[in-house]
């Protein structure tokens, strides 16, 4: 094929490649659709997605609501949750569901349907992560402290929010000020924001970029605000936000939590969360030293051992459903926090939330860095981009038979 259809070959290749990149972009668009408010009448959204035949492959594994009725596809049927074919007129509108306002029982159900259809969504959609207000914001009111207090990888945390729609800039060593994080929702008149600044509390020098950009973020509260509010300002090293206004405009108190829609609230703190799961020191597991100086030890622990967030309950649901059907079931379990692993030489427990380990018998921290950025095959999962969740399960059926390992970093560890 090479020497006798090189550029036949050499044509096939990007295109593949120009495939690739569509299709993520793609995923990202049909991910943002939820507070986008985007609806569809049904001729135009089986051309332009269903029946599309690039983004048919994706819009074909999501449930949609069409008439107020969730479906999903089934061979080239839409059917509905009982599995009875719906008919649609061409008029009818169209739209993707979302787990906010349905009852439990009703997202179970969709979630045994994927399974047993073999469905692979394209990113979380039955299994997403539902946010309420919680107690503590009741009594915050007007701010959030859910994603408060954790240490990020700013160049991570610049990339992942504006491929989730969210403007931001990077903090470098400067005397200058800069807004916030912040995303935009013009159909809904909101504007979210997440206060960040540089972490500058260690060698000045040894926490930038040649170019003076800060390595590190911390984490401060989530606000609304009405979208044409005057924006807030921090200095660049950190400090107070501070809201900075025209001539003749007039300062804007944060909005309530209580009176943003759920949906809006729930997908916002859902970007917040997926910010500091990718891009948090904490779920990696070469800084179990704390990093530079050890500042970070206490922080590394905590992240990468404690309580679960959202997305690593969602987790949890998921991994007491698969665990049972894996081929090592029977030396794995799920308790509390951690996915429990019997080998022939130790016991492990794989946190949920950060993928690190504890060894016994004295909860001896297990350093395992995955090789590739490619997640590993683990078999059938209901919906893809959840790294961790492929790194955990891989972990796991390695250390099931740690007798067998030969990675001279994992063998001079478990076997001291």
């Amino acid at each position: 094929m090479r020497r006798e259809h090189a550029d036949a070959l050499r044509e096939l290749k990007a295109t593949v490649k120009d495939i690739d990149k569509t299709l993520s972009a793609q995923v990202e668009r049909l991910d943002r659709q939820f507070l986008a408010r985007r609806t569809w009448s049904y001729g135009p959204w089986r051309e332009r997605f269903a029946d599309h035949p690039l983004v048919g492959t994706l819009a074909r594994r999501l449930i949609w609501t069409v008439a107020g009725i969730p479906v999903l596809f089934d061979g080239g049927d839409m059917r509905d949750l009982a599995g009875d074919p719906v008919h649609a007129r061409p008029d009818a509108e169209v739209g993707l569901w979302h787990p906010v306002g349905r009852e439990r029982e009703e997202i179970a159900a969709w979630r045994e349907r994927l399974e047993a259809c073999g469905v692979t969504q394209p990113f979380k959609q039955a299994h997403r992560e539902v946010y309420p207000l919680t107690e503590a914001e009741r009594t915050t009111a007007t701010y959030s402290n859910r994603f408060a207090g954790h240490i990020l990888r700013q160049h991570q945390f610049h990339a992942l929010a504006a491929v989730r729609g969210w403007r931001n800039k990077l903090r470098l060593s400067v005397d200058d000020s800069l807004p916030p994080a912040v995303r935009e929702l013009p159909q809904w008149g909101l504007r979210a924001e997440y206060w960040i600044e540089a972490d500058d509390t260690g060698d000045h020098y040894g926490d930038t970029t040649g170019s003076g950009s800060y390595l590190r973020l911390r984490t401060d509260q989530v606000r609304f605000y009405p979208i044409d509010a005057p924006p807030n300002h921090a200095h660049c090293t950190g400090g107070a936000y501070t809201m900075l206004r025209r001539s003749g405009q007039h300062h804007v108190d944060p909005l309530p939590l209580a009176g943003i829609p759920e949906l809006v609230l729930s997908e916002v703190l859902r970007d917040v969360d997926l910010f500091v799961g990718v891009a948090s020191v904490g779920n990696d597991p070469a800084w179990a030293d704390g990093g530079p100086q050890g500042r970070f030890r206490d922080y590394w622990t905590s992240y990468g051992f404690g309580e679960l967030g959202a997305s690593a309950e969602t987790r949890r649901a998921l991994l007491e459903r698969l665990v049972p059907r894996l081929a090592v079931a029977d030396r794995c379990t799920v308790e509390g926090r951690f996915l429990h692993v019997r080998g022939e030489l130790h016991t492990y427990k794989i946190h949920l939330g950060s993928g690190n380990i504890l060894m016994s018998p004295n909860d001896q921290y297990l350093c395992i860095v995955p090789k590739t950025e490619a997640a590993p095959d683990t078999g059938y999962l209901p919906y893809e981009g959840d790294r961790t969740l492929a790194v955990i399960l891989s972990k796991a059926l390695l250390l099931a038979d740690d007798s067998s390992i030969t990675d001279p970093t994992i063998t001079s560890q478990i076997r001291g």
